[in-house]
């Protein structure tokens, strides 16, 4: 932020690429110049330049140091939001604002970045809540990237999904993969146990796997029973 050190909050989210696991959203607050100075002596940055571990490991000092609300949206409950909304960036809006209203509720901000993750930019600012609409909203393509408020976001929001994905892989009792290139064998496995109900427990069912791995199983056992 050129002009001076200013006290603001950025919004970044986690999971919106990955068949497997929840959709993540973050809002975090920067309120000190000592705190920016701080989180860039650390490394903090877009969650994609950084491993998982150091991700993880930056975000248990980030949730001591800024003020920051997560809003976590679990596989079952984004699929009956898709059959509802049917856009996964609505679904984002929303849950950017629900993370940005609770954390206006308790730090005072004027100003908050966010990457323009959809086409319209009016997406993001139409499901602003009562407080977030007294903001001033601005957005820009990989602001993670380029604001500090973002990039604790976007760290915030990978480590939390990447617990929450450790923990719905042990309650699968299979390795739930991250990204949607190498899904496909846990994805049948499930689709085995209990078909398209039992995978949309773990899995966003809108992904063209789910079509594709339903097609594979056709010819199979039905869910429930045998295997081959």
């Amino acid at each position: 932020m050129s002009g001076g050190f200013v006290a603001r909050a950025g919004l970044d989210e986690s999971g919106k690429g990955d068949y497997f696991g929840p959709l993540v959203a973050v809002a975090a607050a920067v309120t000190e110049a000592g705190a920016e100075r701080e989180m860039a002596e650390l490394g903090v940055t877009d969650s994609k330049r950084l491993s998982d571990r150091r991700c993880l490991e930056l975000a248990e000092t980030l949730a001591r140091r800024v003020p920051f609300e997560t809003v976590v949206i679990g596989p079952a409950r984004y699929n009956q939001l898709w059959d509802r909304l049917g856009n996964v960036n609505r679904i984002l809006a929303w849950a950017h604002a629900r993370a940005l209203e609770n954390l206006l509720a308790r730090v005072d901000v004027t100003v908050v970045l966010a990457d323009q993750f959809a086409r319209d930019p009016d997406r993001l600012g139409g499901a602003l809540m009562a407080r977030g609409r007294r903001v001033e909203l601005r957005q820009r393509p990989r602001a993670e990237t380029a604001d500090m408020a973002v990039a604790a976001a976007s760290v915030l929001a990978r480590a939390r999904f990447l617990r929450e994905l450790e923990r719905l892989s042990r309650t699968a009792g299979i390795l739930l993969p991250k990204g949607a290139t190498h899904v496909e064998g846990p994805a049948r496995e499930l689709w085995r146990r209990g078909g398209r109900e039992l995978l949309g427990q773990f899995a966003k069912l809108h992904f063209a796997i789910t079509e594709r791995v339903a097609a594979l199983e056709a010819g199979g056992p039905r869910p429930g029973g045998e295997g081959r």
